[in-house]
């Protein structure tokens, strides 16, 4: 039996705050779910993005701090039961607390001199990790095409690990006309292909990467789309020394970013 007080999992709110996890109700409410205390605290470091917290009472007094957060920006606190916040959750095992946030994706802009572009990318978990590896490279910004995973997909957020607060986030773009707004800013696009007509190595060596750039990663199973190699500067692989037949979305898009960020900065 619940505890005076607690939401259950039949609470109205929590049914309600249950349907986000589906993106047509994500885009008709205009909010999305976070879940775990590190998410939740970056996104209370944003707090005009959160509506409010769903959480066990143990994690209060475990993570004081996103309590106090949350009372100073003012964010309602829900205490909850276990079964309430594992209706909420997508995870096996719950961490106890789940907020409700506003969307957080902006409309496009070319600007920049390091932008991570996701086409169509259809793994959630890649979406997230494409997001958190952009964010921790410096990125200032990734765009999604418009046959891409939602990144507020729950498994996009997780994998983002709270970055999906960090960076500016564009989706349902087409990209072929973004490629032409991102030359018109004066940036130069890459695509990130295992079949590359040239190599990393040698766009680090020569200088191609020190000037302001788009990556462009696309599909896990199919690439990029046939024809866009047609529209950009240059098609790039990642030399593989070993005898791996290639490398996931993920680990290619850290290498590629990083090598970017360094030529950049030196």
């Amino acid at each position: 039996m619940a505890s005076p007080g607690l939401l259950t999992a039949q609470s109205a709110r929590i049914k309600q705050a249950r349907r986000l996890a589906t993106r047509a109700f994500r885009r008709k409410a205009g909010r999305f779910l976070v879940e775990g205390p590190q998410a939740v605290r970056e996104a209370l470091e944003h707090r005009e993005l959160v509506v409010e917290v769903y959480a066990e009472p143990e994690v209060a007094a475990r993570h004081r701090d996103l309590h106090d957060l949350a009372a100073a920006a003012g964010v309602p606190w829900f205490e909850v039961n276990r079964a309430a916040v594992e209706a909420l959750s997508e995870t096996v095992t719950s961490q106890g607390v789940v907020a409700v946030c506003s969307l957080v994706t902006v409309p496009f802009a070319p600007a920049g001199t390091l932008i991570a572009a996701g086409v169509q990318v259809r793994d959630p978990g890649n979406v997230g990790t494409l997001i958190r590896t952009a964010d921790a490279a410096g990125a200032d910004s990734v765009v999604l095409s418009a046959e891409s995973v939602d990144p507020h997909n729950p498994k996009a957020v997780r994998a983002s690990v709270g970055s999906i607060f960090h960076v500016p986030i564009s989706t349902d773009v087409d990209i072929v006309e973004a490629v032409e707004s991102w030359r018109g800013q004066g940036l130069q696009v890459l695509a990130a292909d295992g079949y590359g007509a040239t190599d990393l190595d040698t766009c680090i060596d020569d200088g191609t990467l020190a000037k302001p750039t788009v990556w462009l990663f696309g599909n896990e199973a199919h690439g990029l789309p046939d024809g866009i190699n047609a529209v950009v500067d240059h098609s790039v692989k990642v030399p593989i020394y070993g005898r791996a037949e290639s490398l996931n979305l993920a680990t290619a898009a850290a290498i590629c970013l990083y090598a970017s960020a360094r030529a950049q900065r030196r």
